[in-house]
Parts: C-alpha cells; sequence; structure tokens
C-alpha cells in the first residue's frame, strides 16, 4: 500500500541556498521517488528552529488537524530532526516521521545496485540510526522501574548499540577494501596515461544521459533523483586520435546527509584523481543557480579545490528563445538568452577554476562535438581540422 506523505518545511532567518518553498518541491519530487503519494504541505516561517518540535507547538496542532482532511500515514520534514525532535513528533502525530536525511537514505537503498553501493548505503543508514536507538525501545521505558520490567528496555538498547557498532566497524573494513581495489585501478589508469575527466552535477541534471551521448554507451537513464548511484567509467574518442575516460558519478543534492558523504567518499574518491571535473547543470530548472552552488560547494567540502570544471548547461532544448518558442534544432542553441538562471557567472567558486561553458541538449545530442571538441583541446592541446576550401574555378 503506497503511503501517503505530508511534507514540512521551515523558512527561518538564514540564507538558503534554495528558496524554501522550491526546497518542498524538491522534496515532494524525493517522496515521489520513494514510493510515497504527496497529500499535503505547510510551510512554517519563524525566527529560528523550535528546539522541541522544530515548528513550534502552533504549526504542529495545525498538522494534527490537516490528518482529517488528507489521510496522511506519514509526515517528511525537509530538514534534519535531531533524535529527540523526531520522537516528540511521532508521538504528538501519531504516525511515522522522518526527515530529508532519512527520506534520502531509504531511495540511496532502493537505488544500490552493487556490492559497493550496497555496503556505502548501509553504512550510511546504520550510521544516521545509531543515535536513534532510544526511540525504538520507547515502547519499554513506558514502563521502566514497574515490577517485572525493570531492565530489559536498557539491556536491548545496550544489546543494539553494541551490535550497531561491530556491523559499522565490519562494513567500514569491507569499505576499506573497496577503497584500496579503487586505488590500484587510479594508479594502473595514471601508468597507461589516459586522462580522466569525471561527471559532477545535482541529481537529475542528465549526467548518465551525457555519458551516453559522449561515449555511446548504454547507461541507465531516468527522469528521477540518484536514478544510479554506483560510478561508471567509459573510453570516450576525441579528435586527433586521442581518447580519455569519464566517469559518472553519484549525483548531489542540497541538504546531502553528512553520513552519505563519509559513506561514499571511497567512490567521491574518483573525483581525486580527476584531470577535469565536468560539472552538469540543468539549464531548465528554475533553480539551477541553486543547484550548481550546491555542487560547487561540496566539491570545496571534499577538498578538490585546485581541480578546473567545466561547465556544461544540459538540457538546452526547454529553454526557451527569445521568441517564447522552444528550440528546435541544434543551430537553435546560438540563439539562448545568455542571462540564463544557470550562466556561467552564478556558477563560480573561488576555489575551483572555471575554464570553460557549453550549452548543450544530450537528450538530442546538440552540442555534443563542440563539447568532444573543446575537451580535446583542454586535455591534449588538440584543435579540430580546419575545414577544406573549396576549389576556386
Amino acid at each position: 500500500m503506497q503511503e501517503r506523505a505530508f511534507l514540512v518545511g521551515l523558512d527561518y532567518q538564514r540564507k538558503p541556498l534554495m528558496p524554501p518553498r522550491e526546497s518542498l518541491r524538491e522534496l515532494a519530487r524525493l517522496a515521489r521517488t520513494a514510493g510515497a503519494t504527496v497529500v499535503g504541505q505547510a510551510l512554517q516561517r519563524r525566527p529560528r528552529p523550535d528546539p522541541a518540535t522544530w515548528i513550534g507547538a502552533g504549526k504542529l496542532e495545525e498538522i494534527q488537524a490537516a490528518r482529517e482532511t488528507t489521510g496522511y500515514s506519514l509526515v517528511i520534514f525537509d530538514e534534519q530532526l535531531s533524535p529527540a525532535q523526531q520522537l516528540r513528533l511521532e508521538s504528538a502525530l501519531g504516525v511515522k516521521v522522518l526527515d530529508r536525511s532519512a527520506l534520502i537514505l531509504d531511495i540511496f537503498a532502493s537505488r544500490a545496485r552493487t556490492r559497493e553501493a550496497a555496503l556505502q548505503v548501509e553504512l550510511a543508514q546504520h550510521e544516521y540510526l545509531l543515535p536513534r536507538l532510544r526511540g525504538q525501545w520507547r515502547h519499554l521505558e513506558r514502563t521502566e522501574g514497574a515490577i517485572g520490567a525493570r531492565g530489559p528496555g536498557e539491556t536491548q538498547l545496550e544489546t543494539d548499540r553494541r551490535l550497531v557498532g561491530a556491523r559499522i566497524s565490519h562494513l567500514k573494513r569491507s569499505i576499506k577494501g573497496v577503497r584500496k581495489q579503487r586505488a590500484l585501478h587510479r594508479r594502473r589508469r595514471e601508468r597507461d596515461g589516459i586522462p580522466v575527466v569525471a561527471l559532477v552535477g545535482y541529481t537529475n541534471a542528465g549526467k548518465s544521459s551525457l555519458l551516453q551521448a559522449l561515449a555511446g554507451s548504454e547507461a541507465l537513464t531516468a527522469d528521477a533523483p540518484f536514478a544510479t548511484l554506483d560510478p561508471l567509467t567509459r573510453r570516450v574518442g576525441a579528435p586527433g586520435g586521442h581518447a580519455f575516460l569519464l566517469t559518472d558519478t553519484v549525483g548531489f543534492i542540497q541538504k546531502l546527509p553528512t553520513q552519505l558523504i563519509s559513506a561514499f567518499r571511497a567512490t567521491l574518491e574518483e573525483l581525486e584523481s580527476a584531470d577535469m571535473l565536468l560539472h552538469v547543470v540543468d539549464a531548465s530548472s528554475p533553480a539551477a543557480a541553486a543547484q550548481g552552488e550546491t555542487v560547487l560547494e561540496t566539491l570545496a567540502d571534499l577538498d578538490l579545490t585546485g581541480r578546473p570544471v567545466f561547465t556544461v548547461l544540459n538540457k538546452a532544448d526547454e529553454l526557451e528563445l527569445p521568441d517564447g518558442s522552444l528550440p528546435a534544432a541544434e543551430s537553435d542553441l546560438a540563439r539562448l538568452d545568455g542571462e540564463n538562471p544557470a550562466h556561467e557567472s552564478a556558477l563560480a567558486h573561488p576555489d575551483l577554476p572555471h575554464i570553460g561553458t557549453l550549452v548543450v541538449s544530450a537528450l538530442h545530442g546538440w552540442g555534443i562535438d563542440a563539447l568532444r571538441e573543446r575537451l580535446a583541446l583542454d586535455l591534449f592541446g588538440e584543435r579540430p581540422p580546419a575545414p577544406a576550401l573549396a576549389a576556386s574555378r
């Protein structure tokens, strides 16, 4: 049975990368990706989050009342809640409460296909669960101290903590083995002298579609967040007889759980050995600039400063031309408005050298040849041959 989700956001005094309402729309997309039906939402404005319930008593009463009209069975908050906040909210609302981190972890768990991805997702889930274990045993805490009920709750809680801790240690050892294996592959590539270009971008920006367009390979593509988790590397031919390796990596998203960044470090280390980062941006998204900034901030947090970044503004076929129509052919790309919200000036980061921008449509193959030529120029200094002159009469 599909769960009926009610979404809750908070607009408070800070400078978010993405406007709160746009963030709620993204949360709705994530909820639908996880298999839920969104039946309602609420956005609370406060000077600061309420330490007890995040949203405050008044808004909590409104959400309680909304259950009669919406019939929600799940409430999802667009922030990471503390374990205590989550417990209070579940007690007050009488339904399961998730935060954005738990929702993203659930989607990652459903998308993991390889052993490597499964290990990384399970580690992130256990690290998220560990501080929340007490809530799993609150039914025993109600009788704590009563005759015949002293001790079991705490005993089971401590047992679970030891089991989860042991599992986390095991997963970290397994992932350490994955990191060693990846390091061997990277050293082999370095010996072969083949440049590596890593695709990075906000989730659903079209990285896999671009990989498929450049390499001509079959890569899983879907109009959904986190359609692919596992790194995929393909060899791409370039002008002048050159070739480079193109690696797709996991997509980023705002408010990405810290547990995921830590757990997926083995995968993200692929970025450290890349000669260039190809930043793919969904140019058709109204939040394109905020999404691009999220990616660049995450790259900087991963200590990838100094790595050259080339920006690809994807999904150009969905951008309006000056006359209000949509592009119908590759030649229309030159007519696109330079003040697009994903313009390169909005996608610069002081610690990541920006070396260029190109507008493409991976879906239709528009701009792909130009992108391949530009990559060859940056990687090998190879310019495409000049067109042959027509014979004089």
